[in-house]
């Protein structure tokens, strides 16, 4: 009897089952019987309560379906047997009735594209079928039938279709058009309903808060055309045309305040940006006019245009202050978004704050970049993922309607909409005309109120236009002539919302005196934005300040006690009992077990591991991501170990590195989507507001770094000498030549060489276990935040020779530069080789084949900043040598041989000659094929040891 009362409430409390919706309910029914899995989720797991509810004889026999009996006794009759009486007027009905509610959801499904959205009004309003009555069956006959709506939230449950028809387009095909349909989740559509019908999409604001908007409005004008006429052709990317967006960012933040929210991080291009950093940030007046007469001070290597510039600031709420980032961004459209959601993690990370509740992501677009740039599919893809989530981000386009030039949807994008790329992660989109700024500012009261209320992103399309050219050097009528001229005609989103409010009885001239008031303020040099707080500061600001200033030879003690290495060693190789290894990471963690007690030396693996464990229990967090991070993609880390006998895929892994201690910091390890651009990016700027943290991303091959070069260029490599914005960043790039083709040989050693200068990264390729356990502990220890670029290994991770004792950890330092370890007599020695990597390995193996004692061989393990003082020290060490030789297995053109040349002939002695040995020169980084590749190792093996060719520098 319970289930059954259960089936009746289910029934009871859902709107579609009431009587008016008969006829729609028993063809879901038909459906279901015929096919369970035609029908939605919902409706499937009411019929299937349905099924075990007793039939009214008792029995607890299954429904059937109900057409074939139907048809059974219809060709009955036909015979001229049983005859069947049609209720012709029922049926009709019951079709209408079922009409209805597929005109409902065609409104909430397709209306928007119907909506009043272009303030240029250049097209007419397309041919939309299923938003006509007619396409129902409908005639103006029906127009005041009345209907079951119960299924709506009109504040009606029984209608007349014109009733219903009005209601419906004023919600979904005014200047206020929601998407929101496709997705999954019944109780975010719901929600949507709820939120948009019970209002129709129509705001109801006090005379204040129109006043508000239209101070906004006359802000975002007013500096735009103070500095049109002040600067004339400068570049500033104009917000005119778009000055509604301007009002959805005030109203944003104060109603993200009011919501708990306590910091705002924003990420955006150029287009409005001055704008957002005056009107919005409260950056003064004068700070930006002083950038435009070039006054302002350069104190940076590089520095950076206005329209690149981030700025902080902290703005009083409703709720409370609220710390407002603006994130430094290059001209690479869209790359700043995941740098700021890689920000927004750490903040959240720090704060203890999972579910974003106290950060907000902002992230503002242009229309075509956002459909048209892939890092936003990248982007997209982290949201909801357990390594990069931040609780949902808040979207902003200022669509403009036009890209660059083009303006003709054909030419900029292959889908209706520059927003339909959220679909893959089913956000909602508003979009919103920008000529009412009351619906601008009604639609980012509900993105915000959802982002909050289900942690997920929401996208806001405001659609406006560009009033002046992609910057103000550009004429844009030379290929827009008719969109120009539609343009030049329109009197301005502020005019048009200050006459509004004129009708209102507001004021005639309340127009005219904000834009004098205002006018006036930057005349002075004034804050333009009420109230910005000045000297305020939290618990969870970081100090940037130990960082700043530190030269790159302080070193800092990279060993840890013996008793500390047998401590540690023993807790991250005891794998609990409850958890059943796979064998083959059973021998790995044994070995290691082994190589804690010093019974055997320590290879590559287990001197990350104690790298790791040393740190998180020192206090340090270590975030470790790339798309194989777990277990390594050449199987050397193990850091997580699943459990053999697990029964469920979402549990039943071990991480020895998160139980270290009892107080230890958080050691994360991710495996992350197949991403670099924007997984890289993310992990930049969860770096870059979080020193105290080692971040490292690993590609899963070095060269699959190519995918994220723009993040390697605009912000790792130049960060710092542009922006002043200090990162510790850590790279691992495995590099190694073995014959693995073109795509897994090369880290693109040469890009970094080239990009390396006023000391803005480091650059090693560690040759043992005890390199890489020193240079990742070095990373945290000194206080030094530099980008790290590790080249890391492949064959070397299990290499015998590569493998290091326990007592190079427990003292010493990471090595910039390895002497050679073989007792030569130094005054014998003729030729002195100089490496860097696997290519060592080859050498010592040849030298010992050829029995050169006369050959010596040192290691070059950090290629930049050069380590000029130990190099010297070494060369200086045999003073007999007439040769010095780079070695190298990349070919000549590649690697580090043009950018490392002049640093070893800066350090030899009188009289010595420098030469290089390794491959010619080559288009691709390395050869396909397995036997050119080994006649290349070994010709450049030889040549390493013959007389030198081809280019020789003498000093």
């Amino acid at each position: 009897m319970s289930e059954t009362n259960s089936v009746y409430s289910a029934y009871s409390g859902n709107t579609h089952l009431f009587g008016g919706n008969t006829p729609y309910v028993e063809e879901m029914y038909e459906n279901y019987l015929a096919n369970p899995g035609s029908v939605p989720d919902s409706w499937r797991d009411y019929f299937d309560a349905l099924q075990h509810v007793p039939a009214l004889d008792g029995s607890n026999a299954k429904d059937v379906p109900h057409q074939p009996v139907i048809n059974a006794f219809a060709e009955r009759a036909k015979a001229g047997g049983t005859k069947v009486v049609m209720a012709s007027a029922d049926v009709e009905m019951g079709r209408k009735r079922t009409a209805v509610q597929q005109l409902i959801a065609a409104y909430r499904n397709v209306g928007q594209r119907w909506a009043d959205l272009d303030p240029l009004k250049r097209t007419e309003r397309p041919n939309i079928p299923d938003l006509d009555p007619a396409f129902f069956g409908f005639t103006d006959a029906d127009q005041e039938t009345v209907f079951d709506t119960s299924n709506t939230f009109f504040g009606k449950n029984n209608m007349s279709l014109r009733e219903l028809l009005n209601a419906l387009r004023e919600t979904y095909c005014g200047t206020l058009g929601a998407e929101y349909m496709y997705t999954t989740d019944q109780a975010e559509k719901r929600w949507w309903q709820q939120k948009l019908e019970s209002i129709r999409s129509k705001p109801n604001f006090t005379s204040d808060k129109k006043k508000q908007i239209l101070d906004r409005l006359t802000a975002a004008e007013g500096l735009e055309r103070y500095l049109h006429t002040k600067y004339v052709g400068q570049k500033r990317f104009s917000l005119e045309g778009g000055e509604s967006f301007i009002a959805a960012m005030d109203e944003l933040i104060q109603q993200a305040g009011a919501q708990g929210v306590q910091e705002v991080v924003i990420g955006m291009a150029h287009r409005g940006r001055l704008n957002v950093l005056v009107n919005t940030m409260g950056k003064l007046p004068a700070d930006l006019f002083a950038e435009f007469d070039h006054t302002a001070p350069e104190e940076l290597p590089a520095g950076d245009v206005k329209y690149h510039q981030g700025f902080s600031s902290d703005v009083n709420t409703v709720g409370g202050p609220v710390h407002l980032s603006l994130a430094f961004n290059p001209s690479h459209l869209e790359i700043v978004n995941p740098v700021v959601e890689g920000s927004v993690r750490a903040r959240m990370d720090r704060r203890g704050d999972p579910l974003g509740k106290q950060v907000l992501p902002v992230l503002v677009h242009g229309d075509a970049a956002f459909g048209g740039q892939g890092v936003n599919q990248e982007t997209f893809a982290l949201a909801q993922t357990r390594g990069y989530s931040t609780g949902g981000t808040v979207h902003i386009i200022i669509n403009n309607q036009i890209g660059f030039t083009t303006s003709d949807p054909r030419d900029m994008r292959s889908s209706v909409f520059c927003t339909d790329i959220v679909k893959m992660v089913e956000a909602p989109v508003l979009h919103v005309n920008g000529d009412d700024p009351e619906a601008v500012v009604l639609a980012t009261q509900l993105a915000l109120e959802y982002r909050m209320t289900f942690q997920k992103d929401v996208v806001l399309d405001v659609v406006c236009f560009r009033k002046l050219g992609h910057n103000e050097q550009d004429t844009p009528a030379l290929t827009q002539p008719l969109m120009y001229k539609k343009i030049a005609a329109h009197p301005g989103t502020r005019k048009l919302f200050a006459d509004k409010l004129a009708t209102q009885g507001l004021g005639e001239t309340i127009g005219d005196d904000m834009a004098k008031a205002y006018r006036a303020a930057l005349d002075a040099g004034k804050n333009t934005t009420e109230p910005v707080l000045t000297n305020f500061k939290t618990k969870f600001t970081v100090d940037w300040a130990p960082f700043m200033g530190k030269k790159w030879t302080d070193a800092g003690d990279t060993s840890i006690p013996l008793a500390d290495w047998k401590r540690l060693a023993e807790k991250i190789t005891t794998i609990p009992e409850s958890v059943t290894p796979h064998q083959l990471v059973k021998k790995v963690y044994d070995d290691r077990a082994a190589m804690g007690r010093g019974d055997i030396p320590v290879d590559w693996g287990m001197g990350e591991h104690m790298a790791f464990a040393s740190l998180v229990a020192s206090g340090y967090p270590v975030r470790l991501s790339g798309e194989d991070c777990g277990r390594g993609t050449f199987t050397h880390r193990h850091a997580v170990i699943h459990d053999q006998k697990r029964e469920k895929w979402d549990t039943g892994t071990y991480v020895a590195l998160q139980n270290v201690s009892d107080k230890q910091a958080p050691f994360t390890v991710i495996d992350s989507i197949l991403s670099e651009e924007a997984v890289l990016g993310f992990e930049y700027g969860y770096a870059s507001n979080d020193p105290n943290t080692l971040v490292i991303w690993e590609a899963q091959f070095g060269d699959f770094a190519n995918g994220a070069q723009v993040v390697i260029d605009q912000f790792i490599a130049s960060g710092e000498v542009k922006w002043g914005r200090v990162n510790g960043l850590t790279l691992m790039l495995p590099h190694g030549y073995e014959g693995q083709g073109p795509e897994h040989s090369s880290a693109r050693v040469e890009r970094f060489m080239q990009l390396a200068a006023d000391t803005n990264m480091q650059l090693v390729q560690p040759t043992t276990a005890s390199q890489i356990f020193h240079v990742l502990r070095r990373q945290m220890v000194r206080d030094l935040r530099k980008p790290l670029v590790i080249f890391t290994p492949k064959s070397l991770l299990r290499n015998k020779d590569a493998t290091s004792p326990v007592s190079e950890f427990t003292k010493g330092s990471f090595q910039t530069v390895i002497p050679e370890n073989k007792a030569l007599k130094a005054d014998k020695v003729k030729r002195v080789i100089a490496c860097s990597g696997k290519v060592y390995y080859d050498l010592v193996k040849q030298r010992e084949s050829k029995g050169s004692d006369d050959v010596a061989i040192i290691r070059v393990e950090q290629l930049y900043p050069f380590p000029h003082k130990a190099f010297a020290a070494e060369i200086k060490k045999y003073p007999n040598a007439t040769d010095i030789v780079w070695c190298q297995d990349e070919p000549q053109n590649q690697g580090a041989w043009f950018f490392i040349q002049h640093n070893i002939h800066e350090n030899m002695l009188e009289g010595q000659k420098l030469g290089y040995a390794g491959r010619a020169a080559s288009a691709s980084p390395a050869v396909g094929y397995s036997h050119l590749h080994q006649d290349q190792q070994k010709a450049l093996i030889e040549a390493a040891f013959s007389k030198l060719k081809g280019f020789v520098l003498t000093k």
